[in-house]
């Protein structure tokens, strides 16, 4: 993989609110090496859109393989706007993620639609992928309700699970990695020096017995796959921003700073970034300095190459967004 100084730029992967064209694969691109000044590419039109399952994606994340010469896109089958019954979606959505993969970041090739989650869950919400050294196979987890019966009726709560796979087409047994006895969702994690930090949503209701519910927490491990993660903080981000969810962390590409967006999910603001220089310490600063595109929703930032970036940059950065989005199931130029 190329290291932080070989990197130019940063990719922010999105989707925006629900809308015509909103649930799909948007690319903005940073000013430069600057980590908090972005702009939409393609005019603002969405650069891949799906054509299977739900015909609707959120949630996107890139990962890279280990030698860097593969990224793989992972995505939530699922398509609110048109459906906003929760209930039903948590009980009766998809079972499978999109996946695109490229080598370049322009052409994406044909979508899939692979299904990961087993048949008690009634959804699969916010895919995400790791490289797991340990297992040496992308650990690719993802937010479940778990049913105990066939139906999908009573009551029943997220978990995070996850499955491991070489090649985004054959995955193991999902295994649970969260179950706090409530729901969690948005689970994002980033290594730094050997340990591993992974942030979540708390998405109880904000009440007594949970007080720093709808916001993020984050933990901390050794390994992946660990049976126990040491507590950071809660509640992080509360106070400037109300509550919280679909949490993305990265690296600066030029200095020891890390950067953690967090949704509010208002109708007047999505995500705000904050940004530390110690993340083992889990105390974060909301940043002073940022432009983000309209309507910023759950995503990823990927740092890029200088190669990439501009590859990037000529292929997408259209004002009248001529570049033709691809669909899954067909092949881009």
């Amino acid at each position: 993989m190329s290291s932080s100084s070989e990197y130019a730029g940063y990719l922010y992967v999105h989707f925006k609110r629900e809308a015509a064209d909103g649930e799909q694969i948007h690319f903005a691109l940073s000013d430069g090496n600057d980590p908090l000044h972005f702009d939409d590419l393609n005019g603002g039109k969405p650069v891949l859109y799906s054509a299977l399952g739900e015909r609707g994606v959120r949630d996107p994340h890139i990962v890279r393989s280990p030698d860097g010469g593969r990224c793989y896109l992972v995505a939530t089958d699922l398509r609110v706007y048109d459906c906003r019954d929760w209930d039903h979606l948590q009980r009766r959505g998809s079972r499978s993620i999109m996946v695109w993969e490229s080598t370049d970041l322009v052409d994406w090739g044909e979508g899939r639609l692979v299904e990961v989650a087993p048949p008690e869950a009634g959804n699969t919400w916010a895919p995400e992928a790791a490289w797991d050294p340990e297992q040496e196979a992308f650990l690719v987890h993802w937010s479940s309700m778990l049913y105990d019966n066939a139906e999908h009726e009573g009551e029943s709560y997220n978990r995070i699970m996850y499955a491991t796979t070489r090649d985004f087409r054959e995955f193991s047994e999902p295994r649970v990695w969260i179950d706090r006895g409530w729901s969690t969702i948005d689970a994002t994690v980033i290594e730094s020096e050997g340990l591993y930090y992974r942030f979540v949503k708390d998405e109880r209701a904000r009440d007594g017995q949970a007080p720093s519910g709808k916001s993020v927490f984050s933990e901390t491990a050794g390994s992946l796959t660990a049976a126990k993660w040491k507590p950071l903080a809660e509640g992080i981000g509360l106070g400037p921003i109300s509550r919280g969810e679909g949490p993305l962390v990265y690296k600066s590409n030029t200095e020891e700073k890390w950067f953690l967006w967090i949704d509010e999910f208002t109708p007047e603001r999505r995500y705000v970034p904050f940004e530390t220089t110690n993340l083992a310490g889990g105390q974060w600063t909301p940043s002073e300095d940022f432009r983000l595109p309209p309507d910023p929703c759950h995503g990823v930032v990927l740092p890029v190459t200088a190669e990439e970036y501009d590859r990037l940059s000529t292929a997408w950065r259209s004002s009248d967004g001529s570049h033709p989005a691809v669909a899954a199931g067909a092949v881009s130029h």
